[in-house]
């Protein structure tokens, strides 16, 4: 007869979580639905609320230059049609994304992780970035991003290194293979079936929900594993409050105009 394991002390401990060096707020796509989002404008209006962390999407272009888009395709938000990650840099630069947001910001360009990141780093800005891959190149997307945020922020010695999102875990797994110290954290629609084991086994930071699925149970379950709880995308008044009261960590939101950040 077996006898029944008694945990230790030890094992009943939550694990110690690494030192958390982001903010609560982070603007959405660099200021929510303020301005053209994914662009330089957005990231300059978000941090003229006073936002110090964004958040964008990147992918990469057909010849490799990460670039931020949130689609798939270029159709809704730049004046380009068709796959994003299927044209080159040189082409996809001569866009316009931003005359589909309002007259003012027509012409505004799509932006490259390089130029987000020297505004970031010139102005004292945190980056939260989601890989955003084209069908079939999670791995490398992943691979890609990470070399290039790291190339990017060794700039900047003592700069605070963006945080790698991704829902795709294969991405993840790519820019764990080659930026392993880069921080990194488990973007999750639904709560598939895995989906803590699989962020522990990344030996990511944190899990980022959609803010619905969050409750004091899986709260409490991801901080007794170490890692931090966020919340996308958080709008309501109401929202926050529930959040912040089951301790979440931190809040991605399209209303920077609304929320003062902390």
């Amino acid at each position: 007869m077996t006898t029944p394991h008694t945990p230790s002390p030890d094992e009943c401990r939550p694990a110690a979580r690494s030192p958390w060096p982001y903010p609560r707020w982070i603007a959405h796509r660099g200021a929510g639905k303020l301005a053209p989002e994914n662009t330089l404008a957005a990231f300059r209006l978000g941090a003229s609320h006073g936002y110090r962390m964004a958040e964008c999407d990147a992918k990469l272009s057909a010849d490799g230059v990460v670039f931020l888009l949130h689609d798939d395709t270029l159709d809704r938000t730049t004046n380009g049609q068709g796959l994003g990650g299927d044209q080159a840099w040189v082409a996809l630069s001569r866009l316009d994304a931003g005359g589909w947001h309002s007259p003012a910001y027509a012409g505004e360009p799509l932006a490259t992780l390089e130029s987000v990141a020297r505004f970031c780093l010139a102005n004292g800005g945190l980056l939260n970035i989601e890989i955003k891959p084209t069908t079939g190149l999670a791995r490398e997307t992943g691979r890609v991003v990470a070399l290039e945020a790291a190339r990017l922020w060794a700039q900047r010695p003592g700069a605070v290194p963006p945080l790698l999102t991704s829902f795709e875990p294969e991405a993840l797994q790519g820019a764990r293979e080659t930026q392993p110290e880069l921080p990194r954290g488990l973007l999750l629609e639904t709560l598939w079936s895995g989906w803590l084991e699989t962020a522990i086994e990344l030996e990511c930071q944190a899990v980022i929900c959609d803010q619905d699925l969050w409750e004091a149970g899986n709260v409490a379950q991801v901080h007794q594993a170490g890692l931090r709880t966020l919340a996308y995308t958080v709008n309501e008044t109401t929202s926050v409050q529930r959040l912040l009261a089951l301790g979440i960590d931190g809040l991605i939101t399209d209303r920077v105009d609304v929320f003062p950040p902390a």
